[in-house]
Formats: C-alpha cells, sequence, structure tokens
C-alpha cells in the first residue's frame, strides 16, 4: 500500500472546523487497525460502483478514504477528489470546482453542443450558468467528460464529507451518478453520520454502492495509535481509561492523550482524564444552554457506575427530574433505554459532562449517589470521592470494599479502592497506611497494572522502615518485572542485605533468587537457591513459601528429568494438606497442580494433564492474578496443541493474548502460545509474526525460556512453509541455548525431531543420525514416548533420503501405529509415509495415507497440516515424471529440489549455498545426487527439463 496521503483536516461534530491539523508523521502514515475495511472497499471498488464510508466525527473515514485514493493513484487511476466545508454550502458548484479543476480548460471546451461553455461557466472560467437548459448542459457535460477521460484510464470521484457538498453540485453528482454504470468510473464517499446511524446522502452516490461504517477502533488499534502520534508510551491502564472514554474513536483519543501533564502520563486512583476545553466546549455546546436543573440530572446520570431511572429517582426528590432527562434525550445528548438505563450518545460526552461541572458539584453528586446505591463497592469508591480528606471510617470502608472487590474476581477495582484507602488513612497511623499501600500494589500487580503496582511499592520503600514491609514491597517490585528478571538482581541483594538474620524473610527473596536464576538460564543455581529457601521457611514455620520454593525447585529438577522433582512436588501438596490455611486453597496452590499437569504432559499423559488444568482454572481462574492465569494458559495450550485439539488450543492462546492486553513490558511466553496454536489451527502469517514478536521481546528480556520456545516454533513455521534452510537457523540456536543452559529432558520442549526433519530435508544427514541418536538416549531414559515416536519419524526420512525407501516405509507405518493417541503427530508420520511411497511409484499406498492423514487433520482443526497433505496429493499427479522419460523429479528431497531449482535458474554453487544457508560443499554432494536421480548431466539439461515440465513455483513464506 502505498504511504503518500494527502493532508486531510479533521472536522468535529457540529460542523466548528478543524480542531487539529495533521501533522507531516500522520499524513505519510497509513491508517491503523483497519487492514480489513481497506481489503473489503479495494474489493468493492474492484467490482462495483464504489464505496461509502460513514460514521461520527473523526472515526477515521478521511484517513481510510486518503489511503484508497492514494493506491488508486498509485496504480495509474486519474483521482478527482474534493473536500467540502459547512462553510462552503451556500457556495454555488464549488464541490465541482475542486472536482475538476485538474482537468485542462481546452479539455473542457472541446465538449459538444454548449456543453462545454456551460461547463466552463459552472467552473468560474466563464458566466455562472442561470436556467434550467444551462444547468442540464453542466450534469451531461460533467457526464461527457467522465466518459472521455475513463476511456483514457481509470477514474475514481472521491468526495470527503459528502453532507458538505453544495446543492448545485450535489444536482450533478446524483445525474452522474445514476448514469455511470457502463463506465470504468468509481465514486469514493466519506459521510458523517451520528453512532449507530445510517448515511443520508445516498442520491448523491450510485444506487448500488458499498457501504461501509467505520468502526470504532480497538484497545489495542488504539493504542497504537497513541504510540505513534504522542510520541510516548502510555501506561495501559491510561490507555484503556483513554479508550473507554473516547469510545475508540481515534481523534477524541488523541485529544485527551495530549491533554495529559507531560510528566504524569499515569493517573492516580479517582483522578479525572483531563478533557482539553476546546474539546469540551464542542461536545458540550448543545447543553450549555439548559437549566440548571436538567444539568444536574446529567452530571448525576455521568457520575453513577449504571444511571438508570430508578437510581435517578432515588437520589432526585423533584418529581419532575424524568422531565429533565426528556429534555436532554431531545436533544440527542441521552437515551433511555427500555430497561430504564440511561446510555450518553457517546462516552466522552458523558466524561465532559462531569468534567465541566465545578468540584463542589461533584463532590455532591458523588455524597447523594453513595447514600442511594445499595453495592458496597460502588458505595465505597462514591464515599471516598465525596469525601477527599483523610478518614479513617472512609478509609476502613474503602479497605473491606477493596477487599471484596478482590475476592469477587476485579483486581483492577480493589487496586484503585484499596489507594483511595490508603490516602484516606490519617498520617498518624503509619503502619495501616503502609499495609493498605501494599494491598493497592498487590491488587494492582494481580490487575497488570504495573506501573501503578511499582509507584505504590516504591511508595512504602520510600517511608516505610519496617523490614517484612520493604520486604513485601520488594517482591512486589520482581513482580512488576514480568520475565524481565535479568536486572533484578540488586533488588534482591538490598533486600537480603537487611533481613540478614531473619529466615523467613530471607526465604522469600531466595525463592525469588531460583525464580530469576530459571528465567535467565542457570537451571543448577536455581535449583540450589529454591532448596535453600524451602530450608530458611521451613526453620521460620512459614509453609506457605515452603510450598512455594518446593515447586520452584520441583521446575528445576523437570527441565533435568531429574526424579527429584517429582518427589518435591509431592512434598508441596503434602505440605498444603496439612497447612490448608497456608497454602491458600485452590488459588495458592495453582502452581504446585500447574507444574503437575507439566509433568503428565511431557509423560504424553495428556488426557489427565488437559483435566487437571481444566480444573485448576475452574477453581482459580479469579482469584489469581492476571499474568498467573496467562502462564496457565499457556501450559494448556501447549497441551491441547500436543494433544491435537487444535481449536480449543487456540482459545487458549487467544484468552492469554486478550490478556495481555494489560500488560506494557515482557510477552514472551503468550506470544509463543499464539504461535504454536496457530501452526496447529491457524495461519502461516499469524505464526510467523507471533513467533518473531516472542524471539524479540523474549531476548529484550534475558528470558532464556522464552528464547528456546519461541525459537523451536519459529523453526516449525518454516517447517510448514517448506523452508527446511530457513528453520535450521533458530532450532539450532535453540539447540545452543538449551545445551549452555542445561535442559536436558527433550519433552519440555517437544522440538527436536523438527530438528532432525530439517537436517534430513537440507542433506546434513549425518548430523540428523548423531542428533538422533543422542535426544533419544535422553528420551528413552526418561520415558518421553511421544518424544521417541518424532524422532523415529525423523529418522525414518533419513533413510529415505539417503536412498533406503522401504526400509523408511516400514519405519513409518510403525510409528504412525504407536501414534494413536497423539493424532498431530500421527499426521506428520503418514504425511511423510505418502511421500516414501509416492518416491516408491506405490501412488495407493501413498493415497491412503494421505486420506488417513486428511481426515485425521480436519478432525483435529488443523488447518495447516490439512493444506500440507492437500500439496501432497497434489504431488501424485506430478507432470515432470511423463514429461522426461525415466527422469521423476518426485524422487527429489524438499533440499534436493530448491537446489535443482535454484541451479537451472543459473546461481552459483556460492549462491545457491548463501541462499539455503547451507556449505558449498553441501550444495555440490546434493547437485550430484539430483543429477543421478533425475538422469542428466549438466545444468542446461536440468533447465530444459524443468522448464518442460514446468513445476509450480514453491511458495516462499518470506524473502531473504
Amino acid at each position: 500500500m502505498s504511504t503518500l496521503v494527502r493532508p486531510v483536516a479533521i472536522r468535529v461534530a457540529h460542523g466548528r472546523g478543524p480542531l487539529l491539523a495533521p501533522s507531516p508523521q500522520q499524513i505519510a502514515d497509513p491508517p491503523l487497525g483497519r487492514d480489513e475495511l481497506l481489503r473489503q472497499a479495494r474489493e468493492r471498488l474492484r467490482q462495483g460502483p464504489g464505496a461509502l464510508l460513514y460514521g461520527p466525527a473523526g472515526i477515521g473515514k478521511s484517513r481510510v478514504l486518503t489511503a484508497l485514493a492514494a493506491e488508486a493513484a498509485g496504480a495509474g487511476v486519474r483521482v478527482l477528489r474534493c473536500t467540502p466545508a459547512e462553510a462552503e454550502l451556500r457556495l454555488p458548484f464549488v464541490c465541482l470546482i475542486d472536482l475538476l479543476g485538474p482537468i485542462p480548460d481546452e479539455t473542457i471546451a472541446r465538449l459538444p453542443g454548449g456543453m462545454g461553455t456551460a461547463l466552463r461557466a459552472a467552473l468560474l472560467r466563464g458566466t455562472v450558468p442561470h436556467s434550467d437548459q444551462d444547468r442540464l448542459k453542466v450534469q451531461l457535460a460533467v457526464l461527457h467528460l467522465l466518459r472521455e477521460l475513463s476511456a483514457r484510464a481509470p477514474v475514481w470521484l472521491v468526495i470527503d464529507d459528502l453532507q458538505w457538498v453544495d446543492r448545485p453540485t450535489a444536482q450533478v453528482l446524483g445525474f452522474v451518478a445514476r448514469r455511470m454504470a457502463d463506465l470504468p468510473v468509481r465514486v469514493l464517499a466519506a459521510e458523517r453520520a451520528p453512532e449507530g446511524g445510517s448515511p443520508a446522502y445516498t442520491d448523491l452516490v450510485p444506487p448500488d454502492i458499498a457501504e461501509f461504517a467505520v468502526a470504532p477502533l480497538a484497545l489495542a488499534d488504539l493504542a497504537a495509535v497513541l504510540d505513534r502520534y504522542t510520541g510516548t508510551k502510555l501506561p495501559p491502564a491510561t490507555v484503556r481509561q483513554i479508550h473507554r472514554a473516547a469510545g475508540g474513536n481515534p481523534f477524541y483519543a488523541l485529544e485527551l492523550a495530549r491533554a495529559l501533564p507531560p510528566d504524569q502520563c499515569a493517573l492516580a486512583p479517582g483522578e479525572l482524564l483531563p478533557i482539553p476545553s476546546r474539546l469540551r466546549a464542542v461536545l458540550l455546546r448543545r447543553l450549555r444552554e439548559l437549566p440548571d436543573p436538567t444539568r444536574s440530572v446529567l452530571l448525576l446520570a455521568s457520575t453513577a457506575d449504571r444511571p438508570t431511572l430508578t437510581l435517578l429517582g432515588k437520589v432526585d426528590g423533584e418529581a419532575d427530574f424524568a422531565h429533565h432527562l426528556a429534555v436532554a434525550e431531545r436533544l440527542g445528548v441521552i437515551r433511555v433505554c427500555a430497561d430504564g438505563l440511561i446510555q450518553f450518545e457517546h462516552p466522552l460526552v458523558r466524561a465532559a459532562v462531569y468534567a465541566d461541572a465545578s468540584s463542589k458539584a461533584r463532590r455532591a453528586a458523588h455524597a447523594d449517589l453513595a447514600a442511594a446505591v445499595v453495592e458496597p463497592v460502588e458505595r465505597a469508591r462514591h464515599l471516598a470521592l465525596a469525601h477527599p480528606a483523610e478518614n479513617e471510617q472512609v478509609a476502613a470502608t474503602l479497605a473491606e470494599a477493596a477487599a471484596s472487590a478482590r475476592r469477587r474476581g476485579a483486581p483492577a477495582t480493589a487496586a484503585e479502592l484499596a489507594a483511595l484507602a490508603a490516602q484516606r488513612t490519617p498520617c498518624d497511623e503509619g503502619t495501616l497506611r503502609t499495609e493498605r499501600l501494599l494491598a493497592a500494589a498487590e491488587y494492582a500487580c494481580d490487575a497488570a497494572l504495573r506501573g501503578e503496582a511499582r509507584r505504590l511499592a516504591e511508595q512504602v520503600l520510600g517511608h516505610s522502615a519496617s523490614p517484612a514491609h520493604r520486604t513485601e514491597a520488594r517482591i512486589l517490585l520482581l513482580r512488576c518485572a514480568g520475565n524481565s528478571l535479568g536486572g533484578v538482581t540488586p533488588i534482591i541483594a538490598q533486600g537480603l542485605s537487611e533481613v540478614a538474620g531473619d529466615p523467613g524473610l530471607e526465604a522469600k527473596l531466595r525463592c525469588w533468587s531460583a525464580r530469576v536464576e530459571l528465567v535467565v538460564g542457570h537451571v543448577t543455581a536455581a535449583a540450589a537457591f529454591a532448596r535453600e529457601a524451602a530450608e530458611l521457611a521451613r526453620r521460620a514455620g512459614d509453609p506457605a513459601t515452603e510450598i512455594s520454593a518446593l515447586t520452584t525447585l520441583a521446575h528445576s529438577h523437570g527441565l533435568t528429568g531429574d526424579p527429584a522433582g517429582r518427589a518435591a512436588l509431592r512434598q508441596a501438596f503434602e505440605l498444603a494438606a496439612r497447612n490448608p490455611a497456608a497454602a491458600g486453597g485452590p488459588a495458592g496452590l495453582w502452581e504446585p497442580v500447574r507444574r503437575e499437569a507439566l509433568y503428565d504432559m511431557q509423560a504424553d499423559r495428556l488426557e489427565n494433564a488437559e483435566r487437571k488444568v481444566v480444573a485448576l482454572l475452574d477453581r482459580a481462574g479469579d482469584a489469581i492474578g492476571v499474568e498467573d492465569l496467562c502462564t496457565i494458559l499457556i501450559t494448556q495450550t501447549d497441551i491441547r496443541v500436543r494433544a491435537g485439539a487444535c481449536r480449543d488450543a487456540t482459545q487458549s492462546a487467544q484468552r492469554a493474548l486478550r490478556l495481555l492486553e494489560d500488560l506494557s513490558d515482557s510477552c514472551g511466553p503468550v506470544l509463543f502460545a499464539a504461535a504454536l496454536a496457530e501452526t496447529a489451527g491457524g495461519t502461516l502469517e499469524r505464526a510467523l509474526s507471533y513467533a518473531e514478536a516472542g524471539i524479540a521481546a523474549s531476548r529484550a528480556d534475558g528470558d532464556q525460556h522464552g528464547l528456546v520456545r519461541n525459537l523451536a516454533v519459529l523453526g516449525r513455521v518454516h517447517l510448514l512453509a517448506d523452508e527446511p534452510a530457513r528453520a535450521l537457523e533458530p532450532l539450532r540456536e535453540a539447540e545452543q541455548i538449551e545445551r549452555r543452559i542445561g535442559i536436558s529432558d527433550p519433552a519440555s520442549g517437544n522440538w527436536h525431531a523438527d530438528l532432525a526433519e530439517a537436517l534430513v530435508a537440507v542433506g546434513e544427514t549425518a548430523q540428523a543420525a548423531d542428533l538422533v541418536a543422542v535426544v533419544s538416549r535422553q528420551a528413552r531414559q526418561l520415558g518421553r514416548r511421544g518424544v521417541l515416536t518424532a524422532l523415529e519419524r525423523s529418522d525414518a526420512l533419513r533413510l529415505a533420503a539417503l536412498g533406503n525407501l522401504a526400509e523408511a516405509a516400514a519405519r513409518l507405518r510403525a510409528v504412525a501405529e504407536q501414534q494413536g493417541d497423539l493424532p498431530l503427530e500421527r499426521v506428520r508420520t503418514l504425511l511423510a509415509l505418502a511421500q516414501v511411497e509416492r518416491r516408491r511409484r506405490h501412488p495407493g499406498a501413498a493415497r491412503d495415507a494421505l486420506a488417513e492423514a486428511q481426515r485425521l487433520a480436519e478432525a483435529a482443526g488443523a488447518t495447516l497440516w490439512a493444506k500440507k497433505v492437500e500439496r501432497e496429493r497434489g504431488r501424485l499427479g506430478d507432470p515432470v515424471a511423463q514429461a522426461v522419460g525415466g527422469a521423476d523429479n518426485a524422487a527429489l528431497t524438499g533440499a534436493e529440489r530448491r537446489c535443482a531449482e535454484l541451479a537451472a535458474a543459473g546461481a552459483t554453487n556460492r549462491e545457491i549455498a548463501a541462499a539455503l544457508f547451507v556449505s558449498v560443499k553441501t550444495v555440490e554432494a546434493t547437485l550430484s545426487r539430483s543429477y543421478r536421480k533425475l538422469g542428466v548431466r549438466s545444468r542446461t539439461q536440468l533447465a530444459r527439463m524443468l522448464a518442460d515440465a514446468a513445476p509450480a513455483p514453491s511458495a516462499r513464506l518470506r524473502a531473504s
């Protein structure tokens, strides 16, 4: 898509003109979050008479229209454009003058029958037409001109803000629109329409034009808009608040973001989102003239969390409050639903009504609502905002409401209420204030509000001298680091120096030392720290920390296949059974249960693993934090992909991605899950995008485990795309990292067979044999059946590459028999069997294998593997075997075929080696084998044979 976009002033409601002219950067960038809309509009513009974009002011219609027009101009379309304004409505033919301004006068003068004279007059190049006959000549002239212009090149009429087209031009457009069906002319228009409304000026465009509502931007897309145009990375909580207030409208959102104080992008609990006065004036123009009682009723409605007629009836003693609402409803400011719920025309109007009131009026509204609402959390919040001064009674009510909100699974609300409780706590209650700050920080962590949690924890470190409180604050800072734990060692070291001699506090920090070492890839050190933390916690009588340390120890041992991991996990569960209160119930045991499910997964007990994770999510889903929930969903995605439940795996991964919207920092593990799910039941493009983003995030965080998993899934993406040479680089890096950090259980990643398959495909059969031997020995010792069968498949492919086709086929059949409970692995094995049988010239056996593979892939929802099966079916009728006597191109392996194609195209051995990421020596050996199989002796013969056969070019996921 062309990035050349003409400047377009964005107008807001009521025709007040531009509030903000776009910057050069805005002009040059394509619209964000509009890919699907652009795709649909392009398609309809190709097929039909045009497209009409409609929606409220500031929603982004002009950006989409400009992008489409720029693409068309870049493709050779003649674009005639006008951008009218409300102030120009009374100027006759002003839009026509804009549209036809680029047309030379001599072209118009050549129009027959006096039409040229009439049109020149309308364009102020002669006397303005007055009679009906003259106006008809103008209309006929424009139609004739478009017919003449479109005979040379396609023509687009691009009209922004259709509602401001002057009446004489509108008559011309309506006349032309009804008579252009047979012309290569397209109309692309944009019209302002109210929220949820429909276009009203369809008589100015062709009758069967496609209409597209420009929808509000999703949260992630709006966040990208704010990042691009403000130059500031706003905290996720602030972005969410802006998104809610702006209703997804990008112009409103940018205005709100730019009004934030430059040194304080994150808003404190209860703090108002600043609404610029110029934007407020536009939004509230109709309301400023209303009487005070009506405005007071609207303020109450804007203050309530869920304003209803019943609630306002309790608050407002006046019997005619409904009358005031009716006045506002007639103005279009609010809408009273059938159930009595009061909705504002736009969320920003509601925010503007609240922001426009005086602080005294807002406090009074909150006080009235606090006395009227029944729900305790809402009542506490209104009480706090009605009484901003320190007050222990108010603070205690808020703290209780915060705890209630957290128990109900609303950590973000709990964080806001707890922070308000800390603010309202009297200064002489220092310990109580600190405890409430820590509670607020913990709730904020649970809600993934990392910026707010850091701010509160640092506040505790800045004011509290208590070692216990300071340790809790440091642990909260560690939680806020997410997977980016490489630089947190000083936090732990400072904490340990303060708590020396206190085994309970030391245990908490040592437990975190173990987690840090795990993430950065020091498995042995992690086990040592976890063991030490468990012992310290036991001495201190802290079973909760001991359970946590034992679980981390089980994790460390699990990566190496050490059976001591199972013993540590059993010890954690036994300790929890003896100390149920310390264990914290199902939510407190979420990590040991997840670790147990991982053990089941690695041992191919996939049904058990899935059952445990589902039960865990049911019991603890609302009680644990966002990041902890993401961790469980990542595990569930991995289990489901291995079990061949591809649709369910996609659901788990997408749920984790949605939760990820609340995080502003590391996200490598979630992106891994998303990429993995896409390799099973999605698209290669999305899988590639997620994997590459996951690699970048893991590298930035120093997260070695996340990096290995994302590298491995990237390798699988390239294998699925028939690009084994590209798969080798990430898979070899994953192998190096695992070896360096000491991971020796191949089932933890389950990707070594992919590496072996890629090695075979590029002709590195000796390396593949060595890898299979080493990893098979480890898998056999640990009883990893799934890993073993996948490696046996790769080794059978190695035999086939060496020419031992019969033995390879026999081994693949045996492997397939062992994979009855691993449907995706069985699909891959049957696909490999079909390839070998095709090379053996046994098409019937190949088709049988492919039929079974197709059935399994479709039942599992494995769309990408089903497509690979389809491609292999197509190869069964490969025309090369018939085109060249005795030369069977199907006998070539994937690596040999790609090497032969490059050689036939004229590439040198060195160029082929660079393109395929192999050595020159490997290229020479591969070409020699290919020549023997195909019965040719030179590159000339090879090129002629491939040209005669005319094989379809192999698709490439991404160019170098």
